[in-house]
């Protein structure tokens, strides 16, 4: 004690100090442990495939996906999940030709009545000429002076145009990933396989999607027809996305797509299967001329080199399967499908004619 009093007033200080710091030291808190949180399998999957789908997103021709559009589902590479999208390309392909023959059908009676009342409208016209400068008047002119083909897929690129403006409503987000983007990974299958077709993110794939279509809709719908074109065009919209589903099951390269480009590819590889001596010239270097059987075989050669080194910008899958059945279609599917459809047409007739030996036979 006397030697305590007889210390340094200083050192008296430095020693009250250290005491009241370990004291403090002594009664502090233990510093709470972060402990990672239990994340169910389910969980880890789905975010792990959430972020592979999102690594393969990163074009502008697709948009980003959110976690809650896919499956939630340890299988998703499994195989066992395109038995659906299978029977609904079966299904899907077979009710488009199906309705097709029918279509035709129900032309070919209405063009006599058709016939008739345009003798009866010139006959009005002449009798009584429309207003200088009559819209209706302008409109009609421009519509009876495109070819068949331009006004059969004009209202294919209106539905593309359509789509492309629900893309830019923030409300309809969610909606149009989920239904109008194709993903063997998404909750739902079968449904975008159709509406995928529709559907482009950029302007840029649109465009160059819809000039395409236009460019060949001549020559495709002089080929097949305006009923058969359209089976042919939605059933290569299906058929191209159920082949994409397989490539990416296959390979585990969950991305997301959609597009024409599928739908496309098969009336592109059609008319050059069909008119290989074709000039075919690009857009911007009209110059340069080539053959369309040339044009054919070097698309289908970058996509599967594409496909075998795995370039991810397009879909190069969906592009091969396209191209692929438009071959099959000319050479083989036209004899196989199309030129079998008279039973399923003599049927719909005796259904019109309200039974069987009371009418003709269906058109040829």
């Amino acid at each position: 004690m006397a030697a305590w009093a007889c210390a340094p007033r200083g050192y008296r200080v430095w020693r009250r100090l250290i005491f009241y710091k370990d004291a403090r030291r002594g009664f502090r808190k233990a510093p709470k442990k972060n402990e990672p949180r239990n994340v169910e399998p389910d969980e880890k999957i789905l975010k792990d495939l959430a972020s592979r789908v999102n690594r393969t997103s990163k074009s502008s021709l697709t948009p980003m996906l959110d976690e809650p559009v896919l499956a939630k589902s340890s299988s998703s590479r499994s195989f066992r999940r395109l038995v659906r999208p299978f029977v609904f390309t079966v299904g899907f392909t077979g009710s488009s030709f199906g309705v097709a023959a029918i279509w035709q059908y129900e032309s070919l009676k209405s063009r006599v009545q058709s016939y008739f009342n345009e003798l009866r409208l010139d006959w009005l016209e002449k009798h009584h000429p429309p207003k200088a400068g009559d819209i209706r008047k302008q409109v009609n002119q421009w519509w009876n002076s495109l070819t068949e083909g331009q006004r059969t897929v004009t209202g294919i690129i209106a539905a593309n145009a359509l789509v492309f403006c629900l893309w830019r409503v923030p409300s309809m987000q969610r909606t149009m990933v989920k239904y109008f983007t194709s993903n063997p990974a998404s909750t739902a299958l079968c449904l975008p396989m159709v509406l995928s077709t529709f559907s482009h993110y950029s302007f840029f794939h649109m465009a160059a999607n819809m000039y395409v279509l236009w460019s060949f809709s001549s020559s495709i719908v002089q080929l097949l027809g305006q009923e058969q074109f359209m089976a042919v065009y939605l059933s290569a919209g299906v058929i191209s996305t159920f082949a994409s589903y397989v490539y990416k099951t296959a390979t585990g390269r969950l991305g997301a797509s959609l597009g024409a480009s599928g739908a496309i590819m098969t009336v592109l590889a059609a008319v050059c299967s069909k008119m290989p001596e074709a000039k075919l010239a690009i857009i911007l270097l009209p110059m340069f001329t080539f053959t369309a059987s040339s044009a054919l075989k070097a698309i289908i050669a970058m996509d599967t080199t594409g496909l075998i080194l795995g370039w991810r910008f397009f879909d190069h899958a969906a592009h091969l399967g396209g191209a692929i059945f438009g071959i099959w279609y000319i050479f083989y599917g036209h004899e196989l499908i199309w030129k079998n459809r008279e039973p399923l047409v003599k049927m719909w007739h005796d259904m019109r004619t309200k039974g069987p030996g009371s009418g003709g036979r269906g058109p040829s």
